[in-house]
């Protein structure tokens, strides 16, 4: 298990946001699941990076991060004093996610499985599946909050593990041609885990992380 001392609470507020695969209000997550992402776990969980917040009106806004979508199909802890049934019965769900149906379908990661749309390899009209161009763009459409926002490529490179690398590279490249597609560095080198080094896209004599299609 990584060493990053989250408790039950805070694994089981990072399984609510994989479920939602959104962003969600907080004041909503109380209403509809008793989930109070209050200011402790709020802080501690922006700062691991596994959960992006930000303030709308009277109440924030929140979902899981691109570490959070990568956090969520490690071992998390649920095991609790107060409530030991409970914990292991997300433990067992969790668990069983990702090592049994994950292996018995199309899916690779628990982003994909979640995504608001159907993104699998061999899912969809055939014309939607004849470039992988159009994967990309299917792809992004279900991890992007809103047209141009930026997607990091590690989050992206999952979907396609059907994919020899270099080929999605060539698409990618292409994609980057397109009036509507950027695909940039990250600014804060200092933020790229070894994931994100591993996943960069080699274009320009620059290793760029984030796409976004829709802009402009």
């Amino acid at each position: 298990m990584p060493r990053d001392d989250l408790t039950p609470s805070e694994s089981a507020i990072l399984i609510v946001l994989m479920a939602e695969a959104r962003e969600v209000p907080n004041t909503e997550l109380r209403k509809r699941y008793g989930v109070d992402v209050r200011k402790s776990y709020r802080d501690k969980l922006n700062r691991l990076g596994f959960l992006d917040s930000r303030r709308d009106g009277n109440t924030f806004l929140h979902q899981l991060a691109d570490k959070g979508w990568v956090r969520v199909q490690e071992d998390l802890n649920f095991q609790s004093a107060q409530g030991r049934i409970l914990g292991g019965a997300l433990t067992a769900l969790q668990v069983n996610l990702r090592d049994r149906v994950m292996g018995r379908s199309d899916y690779r990661t628990f982003g994909e499985m979640f995504a608001l749309t159907d993104v699998r390899a061999g899912t969809g009209q055939p014309d939607q599946r004849r470039t992988l161009g159009l994967r990309v763009r299917h792809a992004y459409a279900a991890l992007a909050a809103e047209p141009g926002a930026w997607v990091s490529l590690t989050r992206l490179r999952p979907f396609f593990g059907d994919v020899d690398p270099a080929d999605l590279d060539g698409a990618l490249r292409d994609l980057e041609r397109e009036p509507d597609v950027d695909i940039v560095p990250e600014e804060n080198q200092k933020l790229l885990t070894p994931a994100d080094v591993a996943a960069a896209l080699r274009l320009g004599g620059q290793d760029k992380h984030l796409l976004a299609i829709g802009v402009g």
